[in-house]
């Protein structure tokens, strides 16, 4: 195989793969996206119609602690979610409010829908979660020398479980399982994983 088949990327030389945006109207709205239809040219003059999907950004927490068998556990909560109509156990997340920072969301949902405050909450990453027709970003955080403060406040629509799970049990079953099967989780464990590349001590 010849070396020169495949072009080597440049971030620099970028400009011919963009597309100019012409005309842009918000077509559907709901309390929790909106969705606009754009048409788009690229650099060849190829004209198309796009739809991108508006929504508020996300902020998922990972709390860690160790138990009394010292042992390194996530606190998780468990829910009905409706898109799969089943129940699914994942990190404390939500919904960033407009005007609201990134961090101030993460503490508000983790004492929301576990009652637990963190004294150390490391930004760990922040992603588009699908940048094909999402605009949004997904923050991650991880939350650690944890405490229960205070009791659930949950929306009228919120029903859920907090749990305490081992590390091990996660990583072990988390898209291996339909308890387990949130691709934000998903991103949110190797985030994680990359994390403990760093300090071996939160999965040992």
């Amino acid at each position: 195989m010849k070396n020169d088949i495949f072009k080597i990327g440049n971030i620099e030389d970028i400009e011919h793969l963009k597309w100019i945006e012409e005309e842009t109207e918000e077509v559907f709205n709901t309390p929790i996206f909106n969705i606009v239809k754009s048409l788009r040219v690229s650099k060849k003059g190829v004209r198309a119609p796009f739809v991108t999907l508006l929504s508020p950004n996300w902020v998922t927490i990972i709390p860690w602690y160790r138990n009394e068998q010292n042992i390194p556990c996530f606190v998780m909560v468990q829910q009905y979610r409706h898109g799969s109509k089943s129940i699914i156990r994942e990190f404390p997340a939500g919904m960033v409010d407009k005007g609201e920072e990134a961090l101030t969301a993460a503490k508000r949902e983790l004492i929301e829908e576990t009652g637990i405050e963190s004294k150390n909450i490391k930004h760990l990453s922040t992603l588009n979660p699908n940048p094909a027709f999402m605009n949004n970003e997904a923050n991650f955080f991880l939350a650690t020398n944890i405490s229960k403060t205070s009791v659930q406040h949950l929306d009228t629509t919120e029903l859920l479980d907090v749990l305490s799970v081992p590390v091990s049990e996660v990583i072990e079953k988390l898209g291996n399982s339909p308890l387990y099967d949130n691709g934000i989780m998903m991103i949110a464990l190797g985030l994680f994983l990359k994390e403990a590349v760093i300090n071996p001590d939160l999965i040992k």
